[in-house]
C-alpha cells in the first residue's frame, strides 16, 4: 500500500498521520498518532482509521529527549509494527517568508532559507525544521515536502499586504503574511461541497484555538487576515497577546530594560489568556474557573473576536456566512454563542439547540448562515505532498521521453 506520512512537530511533541493513496490518487487516513512529553514523560499514542487503539506506551526520558528522537521512535514503530514505508513525508512549516508562496520539495538549501524565519515564529519554526533535518540526514533519498501556513494568504492585494513603513522594508520581507493558512485552505476547499450556496461569497472563518486567528474569504480566496508579520498579531491567544501597540514594546525595552530576547519570550509565552487571567492559557480551565480574572480573560477573547470580525466584514464589504473551526471554535458552545451575540448587527442569530449539539449549521433560518466545520490541516498537507510527488514524477517521465 502506497502511503504519505504527515508530520507536525512542536517543542515537546511530534504529531503524525498516515494516508493511504489509491490508484486514482485519492487519500484515506489510516493512522493518527503522536509522541508527546518529549524530554519529560515521553509517550507514544496512535489509533487506526476507525479510532481503534494501535499503541499507547511510555518510554524512559533518556530514550526520547528531543524531537528527532521522538520522530525516530515513531518511525520505527510505523515501519516495524505497521509496515509503513511512505512514498514521501509532508511537514507543516509555519513561516514560508517572502520566498515560498506554495508547498515545496525540501533540500538542504530550502531548510537553510527557512531557518532564517525562525525568529519570526520561535514557538514553531525551529521545531518544524528539526524532523526535516533528521530525515535529510538519515533518509536523504526520501522526498520531503514543506507546506506553509503563510502560503494561502500570499495573493493578498497590496493594500492588505503592506505596513505603513518605508517600502524598502517590504522588499526585505517585512509584510503581513497571515497564518493558519492550511486550515483556511481546507475550509475554502470544503465549502463548495457542504455549503455551495455561500462558497463563492463573502465568508469570515474563525480559527479559534490556543493559537487563534480569523480570515476573510471572497470566492474561496483569502483577502484579509488578523495575523501579520508574525503569529503574534490579531486575536488574543493562549500565551500570545494579539494586537498590541508597538509603543508597549518600546516601553518594555526602555523603561523595564528588557532585552530583545526577553521581550520575545514575554510576548510568546507570558501574555494572552495566561497573562490576563494569571491562571491558565487553556480556555476550558478558564471557563470552569470561578475567579473574576478568568472570567475577564474569556470576555476579552470574545470581545476581540467580535471586534476583528467587524474589521473583516469591512474588508469584504459585507458578510454572507460565518464559520467556526479549530479546538475552541469546534467544541465550545458558549464561546460560539457569546461571539455570535456580538455579531447581531451582521445578521447573525444562533439557534441554541443546534449550537448545543454542535450541528453543522447552527444559525436560525433566515439569518446569516453560521457553520461549524472541523478543520483538517493534515489532509491538506497530504494533498500538497502527493501533488508535488506527481509533478516530480511527470517531469521525470517527460525528460526521459525527450532524451
Amino acid at each position: 500500500m502506497d502511503t504519505i506520512l504527515v508530520v507536525n512537530a512542536g517543542s515537546s511533541s511530534v504529531k503524525f498521520q498516515v494516508f493511504a493513496v489509491d490508484n486514482d490518487g485519492r487519500l484515506s487516513r489510516q493512522i493518527k498518532g503522536q509522541v508527546d512529553g518529549v524530554g519529560s514523560r515521553p509517550r507514544l499514542r496512535a489509533s487506526g482509521a476507525a479510532g481503534d487503539k494501535l499503541a499507547d506506551r511510555a518510554y524512559p526520558i533518556q530514550n526520547i529527549q528531543d524531537v528527532p528522537a521522538a520522530l525516530r521512535v515513531a518511525g520505527e514503530w510505523l515501519r516495524d509494527e505497521q509496515q509503513v514505508v511512505p512514498l514521501a513525508v509532508g511537514h507543516r512549516v509555519v513561516h514560508g517568508g517572502p520566498d515560498y508562496d506554495r508547498s515545496v520539495l525540501v533540500d538542504h538549501n530550502v531548510v537553510s532559507r527557512l531557518d532564517r524565519y525562525s525568529m519570526l515564529a520561535p514557538l514553531h519554526q525551529p521545531h518544524n525544521l528539526a524532523p526535516i533535518r533528521s530525515l535529510l540526514a538519515n533518509f536523504p533519498s526520501l522526498p520531503q515536502v514543506a507546506c506553509f501556513d503563510t502560503a494561502f494568504h500570499r495573493d493578498h492585494d497590496d493594500v492588505a499586504d503592506y505596513y505603513a513603513i518605508p517600502r524598502r522594508l517590504h522588499a526585505e520581507g517585512v509584510r503581513r503574511y497571515g497564518f493558519h493558512g492550511l486550515s483556511y485552505e481546507y475550509i475554502a476547499k470544503t465549502l463548495p461541497k457542504v455549503a455551495p450556496e455561500i462558497a463563492s461569497g463573502r465568508v469570515i472563518v474563525a480559527h479559534l484555538g490556543s493559537g487563534a486567528s480569523m480570515c476573510a474569504l471572497r470566492g474561496g480566496r483569502s483577502v484579509e487576515s488578523t495575523m501579520g508579520f508574525t503569529a503574534l498579531d490579531g486575536l488574543p491567544m493562549g500565551t500570545r497577546p494579539g494586537q498590541i501597540d508597538p509603543g508597549v514594546l518600546l516601553y518594555l525595552a526602555s523603561t523595564k530594560g528588557m532585552s530583545a530576547s526577553e521581550v520575545q519570550d514575554f510576548l510568546y509565552r507570558e501574555c494572552g489568556l495566561k497573562g490576563l487571567s494569571g491562571i491558565s492559557n487553556d480556555m476550558r480551565e478558564l471557563q470552569s474557573s470561578g475567579e473574576p480574572e478568568a472570567a475577564f480573560a474569556v470576555e476579552y477573547f470574545v470581545y476581540r473576536a467580535a471586534l476583528n470580525a467587524g474589521m473583516l466584514a469591512a474588508a469584504l464589504q459585507g458578510v454572507d456566512a460565518f464559520v467556526f473551526t479549530a479546538g475552541i471554535g469546534e467544541n465550545s458552545v458558549s464561546i460560539r454563542a457569546r461571539i455570535a451575540e456580538r455579531l447581531g448587527w451582521l445578521g447573525v442569530d444562533l439557534d441554541p439547540l443546534e449550537n448545543g449539539r454542535h450541528a453543522f449549521q447552527i444559525s436560525r433560518a433566515g439569518t446569516t448562515p453560521v457553520y461549524v466545520i472541523p478543520t483538517d490541516e493534515e489532509l491538506m498537507i497530504a494533498q500538497h505532498t502527493l501533488s508535488l510527488l506527481w509533478s516530480r514524477y511527470s517531469s521525470a517521465k517527460t525528460r526521459e521521453q525527450v532524451s
